[in-house]
C-alpha cells in the first residue's frame, strides 16, 4: 500500500495530528528538496500541531518534476527517517499541501505568490541558484537565467526572478490586503543570506523599476537564518527501509541525522509561525550563529568530501575511520578556523567542534562525499575563503586551509587518484576543463590559473602570495606523493603557531 490520506492510519509512525484540509497555505517555499522536507518543513509541521494556524506550506520546484510526481499520489504527505546509532525513528509529515513545478505552468507559480494569504517566501535553491557571483555576493546579470529574466520579467525562471516579480504584482494591487509584502527568508548556506537575498532581489528590480525597488527596500523583510541538519540523498535502501518499518511505501522519504538546530532574525513584515515554541531560536543577530556553522561545520564538511572522496572514503562516516584525515581536519578547525570566530552568546566553540566530529561519525546516514563536492564553486567562498582571508589579514597560517583548497583543485581536474574520470558537477566545470587541458599536471600552472577564477577567489587571493604559495606546494605534493600522503604528512606536522 502506498502513503497517502486515506491509509494514514495503519501508518506504523507518528502522523499529524491536525486536519490539514481546514490549514490554509501561508507558505510558498521555492526549491522543495530533501533538506527543506527534513528541515523547515519538520519545525512547520509540528507548529500546526501544537499552535494551527494557516502555515501549510506550498512547495514550488523551479527545475524539474521528480520530487511533485513522487509525492502527488501520497497527497504530499511524505515520511522523515530520523537516523542515529540508536536506531530509525519515522515521522510521517503533512505540512507541504501541494507542489508546483515552475516549467510546467509558471502563471500558477505567480499566482501562488501574489495570493495575499501568503505571508512568507522561503528559499531553499543552494548557492548556485542564486545566479550570483559567490566571490563578491553580487547579482551575475550575465548568468543566463538572470538575462533570460531581464528579457522577459513576465515569466520568470530565476528564483530572484520569480521573487521580484510577484513581488511587483503585490505592489501593483494597490490598497488592502493584496498590496501586502510578503517575507523573503533565505535558508541557505550563504553568508548574511538575508542581506545577500535583500541585495539580489533588489539589484534585479531596480534593473527592471527604481520605483519597485524602492517599494522593496521600504515594505519586504529578509530575515537571515542558520539551518542545521545532515540531510543525505534519498536512495532506494532507504525507500526499502522505509516501507518495512512504516508498513507502507512511499516513494520519497527522507533521511536526517537526530541533530537540528534553526536560529532565525526575527524580522517578518507579514507575521510568521511559532516556530520559536517548538525549537528553532529567533534573535536578532543571526550572524555568529552563521559564521560559525558555515566555516566549522560546511568548511570541514566540504574538506572531508574533497580529501575523503580522494582518499578512497565513499561517505563521510567512512572518512571519520581515517586518523591522518581526522587529525587533518581537527588540526585546521582549531588552528585556522577557529581564530577568526566570534563565538555567539553561551556556545563553547570547543564542545562545537567535537560535537560536529561526532555527528560525522553517525554511520547510519551514508552522506556521499560526491553528493558534498557537487558546486565547490559556489560553496568555497563563503566555507573556506572567508577563513583564508581573515587568517591572512591577522598574519596567521594557512597552510591548512591551502591543503584543502588544494584537495578541491585536484578534484576538480576531474581524476581521482588511480586514474578514475570523476565527474565534476559545477556551474564552471566547462572552465575547470579548459584549465586542465592547458595546464596538465602542472601545479604551478594548476593553482595559478583556478586562483584567477575571480567570481570564486575574488581578486585579492590570486595576489595574496601566502596563500597562493601554500596552494601551490600543497597541490604539488598531492600530484608527486598522493592526497593519502599528503594530508598524513601534514595531519603529523607540529603547529607553528
Amino acid at each position: 500500500m502506498r502513503l497517502c490520506t486515506e491509509k494514514l492510519a495503519a501508518a506504523k509512525a507518528r502522523t499529524p495530528k491536525y486536519d490539514r484540509e481546514s490549514v490554509g497555505v501561508g507558505i510558498v517555499h521555492l526549491g522543495i528538496g530533501a533538506f527543506h522536507r527534513a528541515h523547515q518543513a519538520v519545525y512547520t509541521d509540528t507548529v500546526l500541531g501544537k499552535t494551527g494556524g494557516d502555515w501549510a506550506i506550498r512547495g514550488v520546484s523551479l527545475r524539474g518534476a521528480s520530487v511533485r510526481d513522487a509525492l502527488k499520489p501520497q497527497d504530499y504527505l511524505y515520511t522523515l527517517a530520523q537516523r542515529g546509532p540508536q536506531g530509525c525513528d519515522l515521522r510521517v509529515i503533512g505540512a507541504v499541501r501541494d507542489i508546483l513545478v515552475a516549467p510546467e505552468d509558471r502563471p500558477a507559480v505567480l499566482g501562488a505568490l501574489v495570493d495575499p494569504k501568503v505571508r512568507i517566501v522561503s528559499l531553499t535553491v543552494t548557492e548556485k541558484g542564486y545566479c550570483h557571483d559567490p566571490a563578491h555576493g553580487t547579482l551575475n546579470f550575465d548568468h543566463p537565467d538572470i538575462a533570460a529574466d531581464l528579457r522577459d520579467p513576465q515569466a520568470p525562471r530565476s528564483a530572484v526572478g520569480v521573487i521580484v516579480r510577484a513581488l511587483a504584482a503585490r505592489r501593483d494591487t494597490g490598497s488592502g490586503e493584496g498590496s501586502r509584502p510578503f517575507t523573503v527568508m533565505s535558508c541557505d548556506n550563504l553568508p548574511a543570506n538575508g542581506e545577500t537575498a535583500r541585495q539580489l532581489v533588489t539589484a534585479f528590480a531596480e534593473a527592471v523599476d527604481g520605483g519597485l525597488a524602492r517599494w522593496i527596500a521600504e515594505h519586504v523583510s529578509f530575515p537571515s537564518t542558520m539551518v542545521d541538519r545532515i540531510v543525505p540523498a534519498t536512495t532506494d535502501a532507504l525507500r526499502q527501509l522505509v516501507a518495512d518499518q512504516l508498513g507502507l511505501e512511499d516513494a520519497w522519504p527522507v533521511a536526517a541525522e537526530p541533530f537540528s538546530q534553526w536560529v532565525i532574525e526575527d524580522d517578518f513584515c507579514a507575521g510568521r509561525p511559532a516556530w520559536g515554541e517548538v525549537g528553532a531560536e529567533l534573535v536578532s543577530d543571526v550572524a555568529p550563529y552563521e559564521l560559525m556553522k558555515l566555516r566549522l561545520l560546511n568548511g570541514s564538511h566540504s574538506t572531508l568530501a574533497y580529501l575523503g572522496y580522494l582518499c578512497g572514503h565513499e561517505s563521510i562516516d567512512a572518512a571519520m575511520t581515517d586518523g591522518p584525515l581526522v587529525r587533518f581536519v581537527r588540526r585546521m578547525l582549531d588552528e585556522e578556523i577557529s581564530p577568526t570566530l566570534r563565538a555567539p552568546v553561551g556556545v563553547d566553540l570547543d564542545a562545537y567542534q567535537e560535537t560536529l566530529l561526532e555527528r560525522y561519525r553517525n554511520p547510519t546516514l551514508g552522506h556521499r562525499t560526491y553528493q558534498i563536492a557537487m558546486d565547490g564553486s559556489q560553496k568555497l567562498p563563503q566555507r573556506l575563503l572567508g577563513s583564508v582571508r581573515d587568517q591572512l589579514i591577522a598574519g596567521r597560517s594557512v597552510d591548512l586551509l591551502a591543503v584543502a583548497v588544494a584537495g578541491w583543485i585536484r578534484y576538480a581536474m576531474g581524476v581521482d587518484e588511480r586514474g578514475n574520470t570523476i565527474e565534476v558537477m559545477d556551474p564552471l566545470a566547462d572552465r575547470f576543463g579548459a584549465i586542465n587541458k592547458r595546464a596538465g599536471r602542472d601545479a604551478g600552472r594548476l593553482a595559478a590559473d583556478y586562483l584567477a577564477l575571480k567570481d570564486v577567489f575574488g581578486e585579492d587571493l590570486a595576489a595574496a602570495q601566502p596563500f597562493v604559495s601554500a596552494v601551490t606546494e600543497a597541490l604539488r605534493r598531492m600530484l608527486a606523493e598522493g592526497v593519502v600522503a599528503t594530508v598524513a604528512d601534514t595531519a603529523g606536522q607540529v603547529s607553528a603557531n
